[in-house]
């Protein structure tokens, strides 16, 4: 029978549309006004810190949601006055090492939660938050590159018994030393085998015997881009660590990185959320040197003096065993004897490195050296300032020896250390560790907040704009096509539902101003399929075919066109989203959603109301 759907696609089209009301839903409930507690540098945020903050703000007569989980305490107030005095109130009755940033948490119920049910993620520009654009110093970067390289080196021509005199880094190129010929050709013959990325030549200066490898251009350019690449990877896992909600960590130009922070309107907490510009070294410490005759500036050589937390100077050698960047993971717990311990573990390439030296040190002291990077203030009142073309930051190094441990067995990529005081100490250990070492120091360049009213007044004039262009759309399918101008205004709020629906569903899909754009375009393409449709029901109509052959063959016939046109855009978009950024990448991707979610609704969820309602009856004329 003509226009007649089987049950089953009549229950599909159904479920489909039930489905994405379902999870457009907690949309409906809006955000509230909150703070976003947590502990920072190391701190946890314990039952007792919250409890303490609870009574501060009772005895201020202010009363709030609490919701404590995984070490950060989330406060819900009901408006926003509630929570800008509790800011100030926490504040002050927290320390420097506790972080309390104004937030928006969505209102959703928990229910909805447990069920995975999340409102639409709104970007900067509708929700507001912090924006900043941060540089990587490359100069060190570079450094800690020709460090590691040297050790490298040094290590490949020792383990094949090849003695060198001296070796050094600078620029792009190594340059190394030996006492006699033959063992600097064999030199060549092994790093021109074992160092692809190098170009080794011999070369030699006066009466030296030298080999100067030089990294090739294509070694040079992943140097920089790996230095990038992994900066935004542990910045991105330090926001995470910290708990603020769906951040934007990317990647801009050759040596700098955008963090977006929505919801987030305190930008001098913000900075502190991303952390201090800090790396960790392990390195070995001289057990055997005075520390009091060190201490007064008479050091061994190839050591230096480090103070740990407390202010003891330690004497720890200048070779750096390992750096930060190559632990993926760390934890605290208690070892066979209930002491406190932090687990770690190391990528391949660091467990390889740490086998190879601590099965020659056992029973040696090992200590983890934290690195701050400190931004020094511009001297010069002529020179670029933080955000101005031309500025380039200055750092001053600041080492901390926060943790000496005795190397116990040789070691792999997973291993323990121990010596800990507290179990407190030991959790705060396994957060820096894990929240990363970054590879190079960056500084904020620029910064941004956008506050909530503007984000609200852009959400405002989006959906004002959006509610008059769908509003005339339906008042014109209406008056012009009649019934079923009325399905087709139908058709279009399925069409809206299921794109709002895909979107809470997407983890990483964020609602921008574009993307209200983009609903925009993606509805009155959707009316456009109805539009062709139905032109097309009105011509057989016309050239005298049955009212319900003429429904048919609208629909069949217009297909083709349809599909085609919705195809060619669907590509269009896709390469938007792949080559773009930012808010065009958000255009695209409601644009390629909306696109799929009309062909459905447009093409199927419409000719099933049609069919319910006109198909089989014995129809003299048709009110289109």
């Amino acid at each position: 029978m003509l226009n007649k759907f089987p049950l089953w696609k009549n229950i599909m089209v159904f479920l489909v549309i039930a489905i994405g009301f379902f999870y457009a839903l907690p949309n409906l409930y809006g955000e509230d006004p909150a703070l976003q507690i947590s502990g920072t540098h190391g701190t946890e945020l314990d039952q007792k810190t919250v409890d303490s903050i609870k009574n501060t703000l009772d005895a201020k007569n202010i009363s709030g949601n609490y919701e404590f989980e995984n070490s950060q305490l989330l406060i819900r107030f009901k408006n926003t006055d509630e929570q800008l005095a509790a800011r100030e109130i926490v504040s002050k009755s927290l320390s420097d090492n506790y972080i309390v940033a104004l937030n928006l948490a969505p209102a959703t119920p928990e229910w909805m939660r447990n069920l995975g049910m999340h409102p639409l993620k709104l970007g900067l520009d509708l929700r507001g938050g912090v924006h900043f654009l941060m540089e990587v110093d490359m100069d060190e970067a570079m450094k800690k590159i020709r460090t590691q390289i040297v050790n490298d080196f040094r290590t490949e021509l020792r383990n094949n018994n090849l003695r060198l005199s001296a070796i050094k880094a600078e620029n792009d190129y190594v340059l190394v030393e030996f006492r006699d010929e033959n063992t600097r050709d064999e030199a060549v013959t092994l790093l021109s085998k074992k160092q692809q990325d190098f170009a080794v030549v011999a070369q030699d200066i006066g009466d030296k015997y030298c080999l100067r490898a030089t990294m090739t251009p294509a070694k040079l350019s992943a140097v920089r881009t790996n230095a990038v690449d992994q900066n935004i990877n542990i910045i991105r896992n330090r926001v995470n660590e910290l708990g603020v909600a769906e951040p934007l960590v990317q990647r801009q130009g050759a040596d700098r990185l955008v963090v977006e922070l929505p919801g987030v309107q305190d930008t001098a907490r913000a900075k502190e959320i991303l952390g201090a510009t800090a790396t960790l070294e392990f390195r070995l410490v001289d057990s055997t040197a005075d520390i009091q005759a060190a201490a007064a500036g008479h050091v061994p050589a190839g050591c230096e003096v480090i103070n740990d937390a407390k202010g003891y100077p330690v004497v720890v050698q200048k070779q750096v065993i390992l750096t930060g960047d190559h632990i993926v993971d760390a934890s605290s717990s208690a070892d066979e004897n209930g002491r406190p311990q932090v687990n770690i573990s190391l990528d391949s390439r660091g467990g390889s490195i740490m086998s190879e030296f601590t099965k020659d040190n056992i029973g040696k002291p090992m200590g983890t050296n934290f690195i701050e990077f400190v931004v020094l203030p511009t001297e010069d009142p002529n020179a670029p300032q933080p955000g101005q073309p031309g500025y380039k930051p200055k750092f001053k190094k600041v080492e901390r020896m926060i943790n000496v441990a005795t190397i116990q067995a040789r070691l792999g990529t997973n291993f323990r250390i121990t010596g800990l005081d507290s179990p407190k100490e030991a959790h705060n250990l396994a957060l820096l560790l894990r929240a990363g070492a970054l590879i190079a120091p960056i500084q904020i360049v620029e910064e941004r907040t956008i506050g909530p009213s503007l984000g609200q007044q852009n959400i405002s004039n989006g959906l004002r704009a959006m509610l008059y262009g769908v509003g005339f759309l339906c008042v014109f399918m209406v008056i012009y096509y009649k019934a079923f101008g009325l399905i087709a205004n139908l058709a279009l709020l399925f069409n809206l539902v299921l794109l709002v629906g895909v979107m809470s569903l997407i983890p990483g899909a964020t609602m921008t101003l574009p993307g209200i754009a983009g609903i925009v375009l993606t509805l009155g393409m959707a009316i456009d399929a109805n539009v062709l449709i139905y032109e097309r029901i009105r011509e057989e109509i016309r050239q005298g075919r049955p009212i319900q052959q003429a429904i048919n063959e609208g629909y069949a016939r217009a297909f083709v066109t349809i599909a085609d046109s919705n195809i060619t855009s669907f590509i269009t978009a896709l390469i938007l989203f792949m080559v773009g950024t930012g808010a065009v990448k958000g255009f695209a991707l409601v644009l390629m959603i909306g696109l799929a979610s009309s062909m459905f609704t447009a093409v199927t969820a419409c000719r099933a109301v049609v069919n319910i309602i006109f198909g089989g009856r014995n129809l003299k004329k048709l009110s289109i």
